[in-house]
């Protein structure tokens, strides 16, 4: 029974300019039905430095990451990802578990460095680590350029690692239509007998592991290296298992073997030494399952609460992205085709007659008619009085009052409303919300939120935030935007939900997610729409499903300190209210819906009573509506309403 070929496999990328020899190994070994590779890109932080530091070193690690793209076959699903950490191995280690990875790649310099106490080290420090602590298995590849691959060589002593060995060598001598070696090597001067014993061996073991048609040589030698590099050298490929682990305990022994490493240093020809993961052993298992039991409620609770800050600093550093990361439009479109995806991008709007024209233009110019990324583009209205519908639709938008979509649900004021019914009214896999108020704006507003999305499967909501100057007397001023945020909002997450800390626009009206999601939040229908959205999710996912993107500079209408008080108590009701679902605290009641805003003026002094509370949404995939039209696309045209 031959072993199957690995679904997903993980290729650390030291430097970008050399994977290509990896990529294309790593796609060759592939499962072709479901399988799927990912490019890791590792930042190390020192220790003593917050994790965040990485951030924009992450950046630029995810720039350079992209180049391995050129490098995949048609047809091959690569995710470029990098993660930030203290030790490489340790993150290689964690996203390997992350994705679920059947095997790790290595490329390997060739030349065993030597470690602090002067020993030489195995192959290198971060592969000894990581084959220490593998969740799965490891192939190493000790590469000498590329070439044509005629004829693949594996020695065969038998085990595991041989098995996994030949398997792999199958695979890529299929690939390439190459002649497939296996070798034995035995003592010299046995008999016939033994010699033929060797043989049927060996050719039992190649009919059990391997599928195609093989050449089983069997020789004789002293010297088993030697032998192994003089037909190594006639190959264009040599794949071979690690030796057997030693039993003597000494850790400083050598993790793939004597022998492996030896072939792979010396021969001429690339080399592919693979290990196999090892089961976790039962003491291992018995000591963990020990712990947990033995950890009590509060010591769970107060390690998780020590935890917090170290999750949200390394989240800051990974998911942290800039929108120039995902200006190359067309390599996105071609992401959302490969993935089956389709992409709706909403526009809300009340009274923006003075910019919409242009946002609808640029929107539909630049992002549907240069590039295909989006495929619809909606404007949801909340009843504008001015020329604001007039114009979307002249530039080519489709326009949609809140009010009339599932009216006998009713309707309520608010931008959270529109968004909520703006699900209904769309069809995309992906949805992008983008504000309209917008003075400057470009498609940035747009692909930046979208390509995190399409680029890391594990993010399922991103967040825009930037530069908001303000204007004052007619005069812009910087730094001046988000009064709300720094006053209201930073304060109430960093107090009750700091895991969400490392928001830098909490509020921000730009923002990305997969439908499969957003149809499963509630929403607000006013002004604390953005902040449930991050509590909501958030509670479902863990942050590592959450993402930020840098949109640079936002000029906008900027709201009276009024406009400001009343949107504060909204929000502030809206956290007040998810703590009481969650935590069983009794606040919102205590706390009521309404405020007292002081009037004074000559001769006149009031206090105007005034009742601000945002309604809250179901979970549109509640809707009986929206399920029926859901289901009634399905096999049909995506883009039909």
């Amino acid at each position: 029974m031959t072993l199957p070929l690995p679904a997903r496999i993980v290729i650390p990328v030291a430097n970008p300019a050399t994977a290509e020899e990896l990529i294309r190994l790593g796609a060759q070994l592939l499962d072709p039905r479901t399988g799927e590779l990912t490019a890791l890109g590792i930042v190390e932080v020192p220790e003593g430095m917050p994790l965040s530091e990485g951030a924009t070193r992450a950046r630029h690690a995810r720039r350079l990451l992209q180049k391995v793209l050129d490098f995949v076959p048609e047809g091959t699903t690569i995710h470029p990802i990098v993660r930030i950490g203290r030790h490489a191995a340790e993150g290689i280690v964690e996203a390997a578990a992350e994705v679920e990875a059947d095997l790790i790649v290595f490329g390997w310099g060739g030349k065993a460095p030597v470690g602090r106490d002067g020993a030489q080290s195995p192959i290198s420090p971060t592969i000894d680590e990581v084959v220490r602590d593998a969740p799965c298995d490891i192939a190493v590849v000790k590469q000498r350029g590329t070439r044509e691959i005629r004829r693949v060589m594996v020695p065969v002593r038998g085990g595991p690692h041989a098995e996994l060995a030949l398997r792999f060598a199958d695979e890529l001598a299929r690939r390439h239509d190459a002649d497939l070696v296996a070798l034995h090597i035995v003592p010299p001067g046995i008999t016939i007998a033994v010699r033929a014993q060797a043989e049927r061996a060996l050719a039992a073991f190649v009919r059990q592991h391997a599928t195609g048609r093989i050449e089983t040589i069997v020789r004789e030698a002293s010297n088993v290296r030697n032998a192994i590099l003089r037909e190594a050298d006639r190959s264009d490929l040599v794949v071979m298992g690690a030796a057997a682990a030693p039993t003597s305990g000494d850790a400083s022994q050598k993790l793939f073997g004597a022998m492996p490493e030896a072939i792979a240093t010396r021969s001429r020809s690339t080399v592919i030494v693979v290990k196999t993961r090892e089961a976790i052993g039962r003491q291992t298992f018995e000591q963990l399952a020990a712990r947990a039991e033995t950890l009590a409620a509060a010591d769970r609770a107060a390690e998780e609460a020590r935890a917090v800050p170290a999750r949200v600093d390394r989240w800051f550093g990974e998911s942290n992205f800039h929108h120039g990361e995902f200006a190359d439009l067309r390599r996105l479109a071609n992401l959302k085709e490969k993935q089956g995806l389709t992409i709706s991008l909403v526009l809300p709007a009340l009274n923006e007659e003075e910019t919409i024209g242009p946002i609808v233009r640029r929107a539909i110019r630049e992002l549907v008619g240069r590039v295909p990324l989006l495929d619809e583009v909606l404007v949801i209205d909340s009843a504008s009085t001015d020329r604001t519908r007039e114009i979307a639709e002249a530039e080519g938008a489709r326009v949609v009052q809140h009010p009339d979509v599932l009216p006998h649900y009713g309707s309520f004021q608010g931008k959270g409303e529109a968004l909520w019914k703006s699900l209904h009214e769309t069809t995309g896999d992906l949805i992008v919300w983008a504000d309209t108020d917008v003075r400057n704006w470009h498609p940035r507003m747009v692909y930046g939120t979208l390509g995190p999305l399409l680029h890391e499967p594990r993010l399922q909501y991103v967040k825009g935030y930037y530069q908001r100057p303000i204007v004052e007397d007619g005069v812009l001023r910087e730094g001046g935007g988000g009064r709300v945020t720094e006053l209201v909002a930073r304060p109430l997450i960093n107090l009750f939900y700091p895991e969400l800390s490392g928001f830098i626009q909490p509020l921000a009206g730009e923002y990305a997610g997969r439908r499969s999601i957003l149809e499963q939040i509630p929403f607000f229908t006013g002004y604390a729409v953005e902040i449930g959205h991050l509590i909501d999710i958030a509670e479902r996912l863990g942050i590592e499903g959450l993402g930020q993107v840098d949109l640079e500079r936002r000029v906008h209408r900027n709201q009276e300190l009024e406009g400001l008080s009343r949107m504060s108590f909204v929000i502030l009701q809206a956290v007040m209210k998810r703590l009481e679902e969650r935590r069983k605290a009794r606040l919102f009641a205590e706390l009521g819906s309404t405020m007292k805003l002081p009037r004074s003026g000559r001769g006149r002094l009031s206090l105007e009573v005034m009742e601000l509370a945002d309604m809250e949404r179901p979970p549109m995939i509640r809707i009986p509506e929206y399920v029926e039209r859901r289901n009634g696309r399905v096999g049909g045209d995506p883009t039909t309403p």
